[in-house]
Parts: structure tokens; C-alpha cells; sequence
């Protein structure tokens, strides 16, 4: 049986050599049954730290063995030292279940094993055995070696070498009932010298006399090449076994005679006197499943496993498996050799394996999810599809206002905007009405500036909910007597205000990025990190090597998709989920264990201002506390809740109950503990001696909040901001809520109704209940963007998964879009994003269930608002 173990290589601390001052730069392997996997490395350092799960596939009776490398750049790597791990014994200590099983290993020397180097902690998770399956796994491991397998049986490779030798190898052949064993072709037949004389092979029955003959040793064939007439028939089975290393002058009978001459050739030899044959070393079998036709097992005298394929005349270490299902094999005209795959209609050159197909499968299986995502990700846009249309349609609507006069708009071919300048009959890039505001202020905190449909600029203050044509910079209007404008919460208006300050930010002309599919990360790293700040402002111009394509946008999308699929993967450690059913990213505390991990997220910072400046949107989105940082905005208990439902919980408790009746003994000091290692973090100045009360719990629950926000991210938050900054300064989001930069930053896709209401489950409520009939009307009647605000209510993000609503996620794994009664008609509707849950009120009317609702989407923030 074969199972699926994720083994998460922890930490090592290794002896240290004082001949090397920086120390190693580790790196882990591990092997089983022919597969190997390794980890990342760690610069410099005596204690690594990786913390990086493996997924192997394995069986109960697998043995795991670990190399411990250090990484040379000049030179090949040095093995600093070894550990194997035995599963079945694993197993039996733990019940038959592997369920986060940590191990600590000693590492030994290659060159003695009694020489400790020191230890490596792994642990070893998601492998489950019943007791009758370990059993048959461990009778099957146990069966001799001695007896007789059609097809062949196999042995342990002991060496590391690259090729087969036939020099002075020594084999047995088991044919019709009879053991016939051979000598290598360097021995010649009339040598006399005992320790050239053919040694005894195993017998088939360890209890029995079996008699067999010696062939000539002329007659058996090299390893490396055989001939046409060595070659024995494909339908013949032969096993090869060991030869014991004792020297025997006796030989073997002639018994076997017949058998030996049909193995080895037409030749025949002296043959020696009759003698007990002795058993030879055993082999540990790996596989105990037969060999594909025309193949056979030898052993040579260093004990190493090869195979003979007599069809093609070759011979190999690796163990042949038969074709995987639905292959074939077959021969062109020009005696070439191919195989073809029924199932896909393909053809290759190289031999199919099990392992080959299911890593293919794989391949696959990955490339459709990311051709899937990509797909999605083109989907995305900020506004509704209507206002895009209607933008399109309306093209005397501009934010900007009119151009001056002389100058015209236009668009060449390619969709590219320019401008036309008649009286000087120059042309450019740049839009005349930007220039020459570059040096214009930010608006103060709150204040946002939007234009009328004639162009004439107003400004709204958020602060006081009012308009005003008078701007707060100078103290002017520009409108005098103009009409009174009513305060609308508009998002659209918000995203043309940001992209018109982003305008007046921009730089001429553009920068040349170049990077490698294969090496994305590290290419744009370098590339980005090398410009000014402000010239990643200049439009950008993404070139793939070996690609023919101009990039006039469609170019630098892909570009900022695939980068952010890279840099925010929690594999790197600069990023983690937000909990075990929130895949929002948030810092990884345990980042510093890369040595450069505030340099990538000084990079990052550039990267995320970047897409927001040019209107690019990431793969990945970051928690909601997240974002409300890069707003420079406070966090607040409620916070917690999205991303630590428990926490959170558990101080709601100490905030209503009197923890002095419980007992509870707190202190203003928390314990944090990071790959492994616990430290104490004192809340205020001698924490740990003030103990928390009903007078000062408030201040506790506070002061613990702001730390589980926070805690071990500072240096990579402030990192983060150094290069966001750069870029585009956070005074220009000021006037968004995290909710619409989530947005500006992932973009929505088009909600599908219809999947909505096929994925709906409902609560103490029927589909024929007039309030879901409501409901499902006032849905109808929203545009996209408040459809996507009214998703992000009640599941905490603006996003879907790929399969829609069918595949949304709570807390206890899937869980559909949920509507429950609850409440009185004159409460607000409660969304709980934990469980994707709307608690909707018996509301009476249409209009009073519309009104709350809008009122919860827009104005309320947090959970349980009444």
C-alpha cells in the first residue's frame, strides 16, 4: 500500500567546524524508494532553521533516509551528514498513524557512523495504516530472497556509481526448477587458483541439497554489452542472486547441466565436483512485482542490482516497469524505437514510467489551474461592466475637463492614447491638462477632489459628509455661486480622483523590464530594485526574452499576475495565510530566517505601489488588517476577528465576564512562540509582575490586540512601507477604506446571479419566504460594485474561487452562502464571514429590508451591529 507523507524538515543543529569561520550553508535531501526531494538552503549558519514540508509517497515498510548538505558555489557540495528513519518502527510507536510526529535524528559521518555531527528534527504528518494492511506489508518484506519469483526479484542498489561493470562479476540464473550459476568472463576455465573458482550459490530451498552445474566462464555476458548469441530467450525467467564470498574448490553437480547451456550459450566448460552448496547474503527485495518480459535481474560482485534487457540489448541500474496503461510500444521503420499514448494520441521517444505519467498528469493538472487563474485574473475591472460601457459611449465625459485649445485626443491602432497639438503639428504621449501640476499638494486627510460633467473641479470633505467648490489647499473656489452638489459616497469618483493624481505623479517616456520566465522572482527583483523610485512611475515596457510581442498593456498584466503569484507564495516565508481557512496573506513573522528578507519586502512595497499606480491587479489579496496599514489607519479589536476567530473570542469573554470570580491569574506578558522557539513579550514596562483586574482589563485587551496585530512584523511592515512610499506616497489612499483598496488592488469579477441562488442555503427561512424573495430582488436591482460590497459583507472579500460560489470556504471547511433568520424587523442585518452567514431580520416591506441592508453594506463596520 502506498500512502502520501508530508515530512516537514524543522530545524538541525550540526557540530561546528572552527576551520570555517561563516559556517555552512545547509541544505537537506531526502530519499525514499528512488524518490528524492531537498529543501531550500540556510546562509551561513550552524543551527538551520527550514521548517519546509516534503511530500513523499511511501510505504509502511519505507525507509527514510536524510542527507544533511552544504552548498559550495565553486565547488561540489559536501555531505556533512547522514540520518535514516525506519517508517514501520515509526508507525508501531505511534498506534499505526502518523498524525504530526516529530523525530529528532543523529546525524552521523559518512566515513563512521559512530560519529556524531549532530541532530536534525523533522516531523512527519497525514499517513493513517490499518493493522491487517501493515501486517501484509511486513509478511511481504519479510520473504526471502532464497525462493523463487517468476519475472525476477530485486535488490537494494549499494553503490552510487554511474554505469554497470562487468569486471570480475559473479550471478546465478534460476531456470525450469534449477539454480545455475556463472562466473565473469575474466576468469579463464583451466585457472587454477582458488580464488578464482566459482562460488556456491543459494539454494532455492535452504533445507534442501540441490545440486546444480557449473557453465564455462566463457559463457557469461558482460553487463555493459551482449551479444546476440549470449542473449538467452525474452520468454526464460532468470533471477539473479549474490555469489558467497567463500572460496569453494568443490563446484557444483552437473545436475543442472541442460539448464546452465540454455541460459549461457552453445559453449560448454570443465565443470567442477560435486559439493553442498552454502547460502549466499541476502538482499533486501525493493519491489517484489515482476519484471516486464525480456527483462532479467543480475547481481555483480560488489553486490549491485543491474538489468539486462535481452529485447533491445542494454542494461540499466533502474528497475523496468512494465508500460503504464493505455501505452504501447513500437518500432519505426528505421528500427527506432517510440511509444505511443492511446489515451492523449501522442507519441515519444523516451519510455513512459508510472512516475513519468502521474508527474505529467501533475504538470497538467497545475497548468490548468494556472491557465484557470490567469483566465479569471483577465476578468477582473474595478467599476461595473455598465460603467465601463457607458464610459465608452460618453466620451465628452471626461474628469480632466476639456483640453485646451489647439489640442486633440486620439487613439492609434493599437488602442493607445496620444495627443494631437494642431497649431505646432507636434504630437505626444502626455496629457496636456497634467502638465504643469506635478508640484500641486496632497489634499488634506479626508479630502477628496472630483469634477463636474463640465470639468470643473469640487472638492467633497468625508469628514463632514459636504461639497464645497473651494479648495481646502488655498482657500479659492472655483466656481463662484455654483450649484450645490449632494454628498454622494461615490467609489468610482474616488478611483478617478486617485488615477488623476496618478497622472499628475507619472513620469515621461517608459522603462525597459526584462525578465525570465524561469527565474521571475530573482529577475524582477534585481531589475525593479536597481531603478530610481520615481522612474517606476515612467510606463512600463515588459519584455520576455525569446517572446516576439510589443507590450502595450496586455504584456506588463501578465507580468504583475505571475510576479505576485511568486513573491506572496507562503512557500518563500515571507508571507502566511491568515489562518487555516482564510487564505488572506498577511507577514510571516518567521521571515528573518532569510537573511534578505527585509530587501524583498522593501521590493514588495515597490511591486504593490507599482500595480496600484498603473491600475494592475495582483493574484493574491492580504487580509483586511493589511490593508487598513497600508491606509495608515489604527487597528481595532474587531480587526482580530478575520484573521484569529479564537483570539478574538477569547477576549471578548475576559471583556464580559469578571476574570477575578475565574481565577485566572493574567499578567500584562504574553508568550509568542516562532519555528519552535518561545519568547515573553511584556504588554507595558514590568508586565510580567502586573497582574490583570477588572480596573485594567480594558487596557489589557487593548494592549494585547495591538501586539497579536503586530507581533514580530515590525521591521518587515516598516520595510514594506519604505518601498511602498517610494513609489506612491499613502497620503493619495487616504480617502479609500480597506474594502475599496482590496478592490483597487484584486479588482471583481462579474457576480454570476444565477450561481449565486443556485448556492444559497438557507436558515429558519424557505426559497418561497417573501424575505428571500425580497432579498434575491434587491440583488437584482444592485449594479456589480455593490453586489461585490454586498459579498464582501458577509464573506470578508470581494473575490471567488475559481469554482464560484460552490466552492466557498468557512472556518469548518465548505460552506455555501448562508441567509438565517434572526433578530427583530427593527434590527441591522449581521453577516459572519467565519461561516459566510447573513443574519437577515423578518423585515415587513420590501423598502424596509432594502434600507437596512444598505445601511449595514455602507456605513456599518465590524460584526453584530444592532
Amino acid at each position: 500500500m502506498k500512502a502520501q507523507l508530508q515530512v516537514t524538515v524543522l530545524s538541525a543543529k550540526l557540530r561546528e567546524n572552527k576551520r570555517n569561520w561563516f559556517g555552512p550553508s545547509p541544505y537537506v535531501e531526502v530519499a525514499v524508494d528512488g524518490q528524492s526531494k531537498r529543501t531550500d538552503k540556510c546562509n551561513n549558519t550552524h543551527t538551520p532553521k527550514w521548517k519546509q514540508p516534503l511530500t513523499v509517497i511511501v510505504t509502511p515498510v519505507s525507509k527514510l533516509v536524510f542527507r544533511v548538505w552544504s552548498h559550495q558555489t565553486l565547488k561540489a557540495d559536501i555531505l556533512l551528514g547522514l540520518a535514516t528513519l525506519e517508517i514501520n518502527e515509526t508507525l508501531k510507536a505511534n498506534n499505526l498513524k502518523l498524525c504530526e510526529v516529530v523525530q529528532t535524528l543523529q546525524l552521523s559521518s559518512d566515513r563512521d557512523p559512530r560519529d556524531v555531527v549532530g541532530d536534525l528534527s523533522v516531523c512527519l504528518d497525514g499517513m493513517q495504516v490499518d493493522p491487517e494492511t501493515f501486517a501484509s506489508a511486513e509478511k511481504t518484506a519479510n520473504v526471502p530472497n532464497g525462493n523463487a519469483r517468476q519475472n525476477g526479484d530485486t535488490g537494494n542498489r549499494l553503490s552510487r556509481d554511474t554505469s554497470p561493470s562487468s569486471d570480475s562479476e559473479e550471478w546465478v540464473i534460476v531456470q525450469n526448477g534449477e539454480a545455475v550459476s556463472t562466473d565473469s568472463p575474466s576468469r579463464s576455465p583451466g585457472d587454477s587458483d582458488a580464488s578464482h573458482h566459482l562460488r556456491p550459490a543459494r539454494p532455492l530451498n535452504p533445507t534442501s541439497h540441490r545440486q546444480t552445474a557449473s557453465p564455462t566462464s566463457s559463457s557469461s555476458s558482460s553487463p555493459s554489452e551482449l551479444s546476440e548469441g549470449q542473449a538467452s530467450d525474452g520468454s526464460s525467467q532468470a533471477l539473479a542472486t549474490r555469489g558467497s564470498n567463500q572460496q569453494d574448490n568443490s563446484g557444483v553437480a552437473a545436475a543442472g547441466a541442460a539448464g546452465s547451456s540454455q541460459a549461457a550459450g552453445p559453449k560448454s566448460g570443465p565443470t567442477s565436483s560435486v559439493s553442498v552448496a552454502t547460502p549466499a547474503p541476502r538482499i533486501t527485495p525493493v519491489n517484489n512485482g515482476p519484471l516486464p518480459p525480456g527483462w532479467e535481474q543480475r547481481v555483480d560482485q560488489n553486490g549491485r542490482v543491474y538489468y539486462v534487457d535481452h529485447i533491445e540489448k542494454r542494461t540499466t541500474w533502474d528497475r523496468p516497469e512494465a508500460l503504464p496503461a493505455g501505452w504501447e510500444r513500437r518500432v519505426d521503420p528505421m528500427g527506432r524505437v517510440y511509444y505511443v499514448d492511446h489515451i492523449t494520441r501522442t507519441t515519444t521517444w523516451q519510455r513512459p514510467t508510472q512516475e513519468s505519467v502521474r508527474n505529467y498528469e501533475e504538470w497538467q493538472h497545475q497548468r490548468s489551474q494556472l491557465q484557470g487563474a490567469m483566465q479569471q485574473f483577465n476578468q477582473r475591472f474595478i467599476y461595473g461592466l455598465q460603467d465601463q460601457l457607458a464610459a465608452t459611449a460618453n466620451k465628452e465625459f471626461d474628469p480632466l475637463g476639456p483640453l485646451p485649445h489647439g489640442w486633440e485626443k486620439r487613439t492609434d491602432t493599437n488602442g493607445r492614447v496620444y495627443f494631437v497639438h494642431h497649431p505646432t503639428r507636434t504630437t505626444q504621449w502626455e496629457d496636456p491638462r497634467n502638465q504643469g501640476l506635478l508640484n500641486d499638494k496632497p489634499l488634506p486627510e479626508g479630502w477628496e477632489m472630483r469634477f463636474t460633467v463640465d470639468g470643473i473641479p469640487y472638492f467633497v470633505d468625508h469628514n463632514r459628509r459636504t461639497t464645497t467648490y473651494i479648495d481646502p489647499r488655498t482657500g479659492k473656489s472655483s466656481l463662484e455661486n455654483g450649484p450645490q452638489i449632494t454628498y454622494v459616497r461615490d467609489f468610482k469618483a474616488k478611483v478617478q480622483y486617485f488615477r488623476f493624481w496618478c497622472q499628475q505623479l507619472s513620469m515621461p517616456q517608459h522603462i525597459k523590464i526584462t525578465v525570465s520566465r524561469k527565474t521571475l522572482f530573482e529577475d524582477s527583483f534585481q531589475q525593479i530594485m536597481s531603478f530610481h523610485p520615481q522612474d517606476l512611475r515612467r510606463r512600463l515596457w515588459v519584455i520576455f526574452p525569446g517572446e516576439e510581442g510589443l507590450d502595450y498593456g496586455g504584456v506588463a498584466r501578465e507580468w504583475f499576475f505571475l510576479l505576485s503569484h511568486e513573491v506572496l507564495n507562503p512557500m518563500y516565508c515571507l508571507f502566511e495565510y491568515a489562518g487555516k481557512d482564510n487564505y488572506c496573506l498577511q507577514i510571516n513573522p518567521a521571515s528573518y530566517i532569510n537573511p534578505d528578507h527585509l530587501k524583498y519586502f522593501k521590493f514588495i512595497g515597490r511591486f504593490i505601489a507599482m500595480a496600484l499606480f498603473h491600475g494592475k491587479f495582483i493574484d493574491t489579496g492580504f487580509s483586511l488588517p493589511f490593508y487598513k496599514r497600508i491606509l495608515n489607519k489604527p487597528l481595532a479589536l474587531k480587526d482580530l476577528e478575520s484573521i484569529d476567530p479564537e483570539f478574538y473570542n477569547s477576549l471578548i469573554w475576559i471583556k464580559d465576564n469578571n476574570i477575578e470570580e475565574c481565577g485566572l491569574e493574567m499578567f500584562f506578558s504574553v508568550d509568542k512562540e516562532i519555528l519552535g522557539e518561545v519568547t515573553t513579550h511584556e504588554l507595558k514596562p514590568d508586565g510580567g509582575n502586573v497582574q490583570v483586574t477588572e480596573e485594567n482589563k480594558e487596557e489589557y485587551i487593548r494592549l494585547v490586540a495591538e501586539w497579536r496585530l503586530s507581533r514580530g512584523v515590525e521591521e518587515q511592515t516598516q520595510a514594506f512601507f519604505e518601498g511602498f512610499n517610494e513609489v506612491l506616497p499613502q497620503q493619495y489612499l487616504q480617502y479609500f477604506d480597506a474594502k475599496e483598496l482590496e478592490v483597487m488592488l484584486c479588482g471583481m469579477q462579474e457576480i454570476d446571479l444565477v450561481d449565486w441562488q443556485r448556492n444559497a442555503i438557507y436558515r429558519h427561512y424557505a426559497r418561497s419566504s417573501k424575505q428571500i424573495l425580497w432579498f434575491w430582488q434587491f440583488v437584482k436591482e444592485m449594479d456589480n460594485e455593490k453586489r461585490m460590497r454586498l459579498l464582501q459583507f458577509v464573506t470578508g472579500t470581494c473575490r471567488l474561487p475559481v469554482g464560484g460560489f460552490a466552492d466557498l470556504m468557512g472556518s469548518n471547511g465548505p460552506q455555501k452562502f448562508c441567509i438565517e433568520k434572526v433578530g427583530k424587523e427593527n434590527w441591522l442585518p449581521r453577516s459572519h464571514t467565519c461561516f459566510n452567514r447573513l443574519d437577515l431580520p423578518p423585515y415587513k416591506s420590501y423598502e424596509q429590508l432594502k434600507e437596512k441592508l444598505m445601511f449595514a453594506i455602507e456605513e456599518t463596520e465590524g460584526f453584530g451591529q444592532e
